[in-house]
């Protein structure tokens, strides 16, 4: 069973080895890469039916190549990985046009069935889903990057106390 043209870019050697074989084994026809540069000269070639990217890699943003994908074939089915994720960064990925975002690890599966069933309008539910803390957590750190890092503006937006949302952001990020 043939799925298409799929590219994956990722600079972490052993997952993208380990990503390539197993995607090949569900009937992908892969084109893998570890950096932006590569991934960039291929688009040029090779219109992909879907592709996997990484977030953060050692020579820019997976954004770049998503934005490059979707020019060259819009119906390019993109899902971006990573291992920083936080809210804000899936929103900023799927306005620009990714169907899915999942974090590091994602087993093969998870890949698989976002892109063959990207279509369905409601996922599955999560296995582990991020507890009300963490979602607590997300939005305020979204909000704080959004008010460039400004504790007071922050607070106020959120309605509350700039002591208390220092407290917040000086703790870890709880356990999802």
């Amino acid at each position: 069973m043939n799925l298409g043209k799929l590219l994956i870019l990722d600079d972490d050697k052993i997952l993208l080895r380990r990503l390539t074989k197993s995607m090949e084994s569900h009937g992908f026809q892969v084109t893998a890469v570890p950096s932006i540069e590569e991934a960039e000269d291929l688009i040029d070639k090779i219109k992909f039916d879907s592709a996997v990217l990484d977030l953060k890699l050692n020579d820019g943003s997976g954004l770049s190549i998503l934005k490059k994908l979707s020019s060259a074939n819009p119906k390019c089915r993109v899902i971006m990985l990573t291992g920083f994720g936080n809210i804000a960064t899936a929103v900023a990925a799927m306005k620009v046009g990714a169907i899915d975002y999942l974090p590091k690890p994602a087993s093969s599966e998870q890949i698989k069935n976002a892109l063959i069933h990207y279509d369905n309008p409601l996922p599955p539910p999560p296995d582990n889903p991020m507890s009300a803390d963490r979602v607590r957590w997300e939005h305020i750190q979204r909000v704080f990057e959004q008010c460039n890092r400004n504790v007071s503006e922050t607070a106020r937006r959120l309605k509350m106390h700039r002591r208390t949302l220092q407290r917040i952001l000086a703790k870890h990020a709880p356990k999802s």
